[in-house]
């Protein structure tokens, strides 16, 4: 059974704004808070040695990034 997911976005609609603003700036509030990766990461059980491993390789990703732009 699965657990249900709490999620915690929300994008409020401005004065005259146009729906496709709305959804666009909603998704860009989920892509920041990484909450369909978390999602995904949750739907099977991953061991706690397979999780270092990822995060360490998501590490050294997002340090070649920073790096790459920094040049």
């Amino acid at each position: 059974m699965k657990k249900p997911v709490n999620v915690s976005v929300r994008a409020n609609p401005k004065r005259d704004e146009h729906p496709e603003k709305l959804v666009r700036r909603f998704m860009k509030k989920v892509k920041k808070e990484r909450l369909i990766e978390k999602i995904r990461e949750k739907r099977f059980y991953i061991k706690p040695s397979e999780k270092r491993r990822r995060d360490k390789e998501r590490n050294i990703r997002n340090s070649m990034k920073n790096s790459a732009k920094k040049k």
